[in-house]
Formats: C-alpha cells, sequence, structure tokens
C-alpha cells in the first residue's frame, strides 16, 4: 500500500486528535510514523488521487491541525512515497536536513503575493513616461485616428512599454515587501501575473508584513496585488519523502 506524506514534524510533537480523516472518499485515516526524533504524518493513499477540491481541502486540514501543536515541514498536494518503510527510510537518511529546517521554521508562515498590471492606469504611466508613445498617439488624433499601420504601430509601442515594465515592477514589489519578511522564494511564471513570490514571515510579524502590502497598494497604484496567507510554508521546504503523484497542487491551491 502506497503512503501520502502529508508533512514531517518532530517526533515529540503532540498527537493529533483521535480518528482524523485525510485525502480520499472514504477519507483514510491519517497517522503518525515516527523515525528516530522525526515523524512524518501520514495515511494510506487511495488510488487515483487527483486535485479535487474536497482532497486539496483536506491536504490542508491535516496540516492546519498539525501546525497548531507545532512546526510541520509541509509536503505539497498529492506526495505519495511507495511505502511506509521508504518514508521512514528517507526520515532517517535526511534526519539533519529535517532537523535544521523544523529549527528555522519553526513559528513561521508564507504569504504568496501575486501581482499583475491594471490595465488602465499601467498605459496612463507607460504614456507619460515615454514621449515617442505621447508623439505617435497625438499623430494619430491629428489624422483622426491614424492609418491601420499607424494603430497597428503605436498598439506595438505601447505593448513593448507595458512588458518592459513588468520585470522593473515585479522586482519593486520583492523590494518593498522583502523587509517585513524572513525569506523570499520565487514561484512559478503563469500567464497573467508579472509577479509571483512567497515570504516567509514570522507569525508575530504578521500584521507587519500586511501594512507593507498595503503600502505597496498605495505606492503602486497601477499595480493589483493579491495576498494569499498565511499558509505552511511549502516554499521555502525542500522536497520530502514522497514524489508528487498526478499533479500537484501549488503552494497557494488549498486555500482558494
Amino acid at each position: 500500500m502506497s503512503t501520502y506524506v502529508y508533512g514531517i514534524t518532530a517526533a515529540s510533537h503532540p498527537s493529533l486528535p483521535e480518528g482524523m480523516g485525510g485525502v480520499g472518499d472514504p477519507p483514510r485515516p491519517v497517522r503518525i510514523l515516527k523515525a528516530g526524533e522525526l515523524a512524518a504524518v501520514v495515511s494510506d493513499a487511495p488510488e487515483g488521487l487527483r486535485p479535487k477540491r474536497k482532497d486539496l481541502l483536506a491536504h490542508q486540514n491535516v496540516l492546519s491541525e498539525t501546525g497548531a501543536g507545532g512546526c510541520v515541514l509541509p509536503m505539497r498536494f498529492g506526495s505519495v512515497a511507495p511505502d511506509d518503510d521508504a518514508v521512514g527510510g528517507v526520515l532517517t537518511e535526511r534526519a539533519a536536513h529535517y532537523t535544521e529546517r523544523l529549527r528555522a521554521l519553526d513559528g513561521k508562515v508564507e504569504y504568496n503575493v501575486k501581482g499583475s498590471h491594471v490595465e488602465e492606469a499601467v498605459l496612463h504611466r507607460v504614456m507619460a513616461e515615454n514621449p515617442d508613445i505621447r508623439a505617435q498617439a497625438e499623430a494619430n488624433r491629428r489624422s483622426g485616428g491614424g492609418s491601420y499601420d499607424d494603430k497597428i504601430r503605436l498598439g506595438e509601442m505601447v505593448a513593448a512599454a507595458v512588458q518592459a515594465r513588468e520585470a522593473g515592477d515585479a522586482a519593486e514589489v520583492v523590494r518593498a515587501l522583502e523587509p517585513a519578511a524572513a525569506a523570499v522564494s520565487a514561484g512559478p511564471e503563469s500567464t497573467g501575473w508579472l509577479v509571483n513570490a512567497s515570504f516567509l514571515v514570522d507569525r508575530g510579524s504578521a500584521e507587519e508584513f500586511l501594512a507593507a502590502v498595503e503600502q505597496a497598494r498605495k505606492d503602486l497604484p497601477h499595480l493589483e496585488l493579491r495576498v494569499n496567507g498565511p499558509l505552511p510554508p511549502y516554499s521555502f521546504v525542500e522536497p520530502g519523502p514522497a514524489e508528487p503523484a498526478g499533479t500537484a497542487a501549488g503552494a497557494d491551491a488549498g486555500a482558494e
């Protein structure tokens, strides 16, 4: 029977609520698998597991319950090992690494920040900053809107200017929020977002971090910033004793 892994914690971690269910239909009973000073929060792995909302929430709930009792290194949804022995073997083999990670992440949570351009606001900004675009727009206006080629040229100039801003705006968001975080991890690029970054934040400093986000929104009104958290620190944990089975959920998928 394959073993589904939710997270890694210390063997001294308080017990989970009796009868807790995890992923699967019916929910598979969650149990603790100990190896030396470490433990893995696991259950039997259901066959054909896919990232359905019910199972995403079950995965997140197990991590939330575990995290309430102490630090846990979260595995992403869909992490499955061949069996219990394989999990215990990796815990033993990488004990020093996981122990260090538990110390480093104790008392910390993750906030994921995604940003995109507010179309009208960024168009005003690139027009104000680029005299060539203003000149082309004015020439088109004077000629009754411009020829087809003139309109295409203006559109290409605007698109290039907006694209050129993306990297700079992404870096500006990170610079604005980094001082309020213990660490930053760049997320995968995705369509529609010019910045996708995760920030490791002390639980006690969460209000300070969120205040920094609000200040960034005021300072960068041409950007729309979306914050998801607090989350388990997925982005600051290296792959554990299991590989994702099928399509794994992203760091913030379980909370949407």
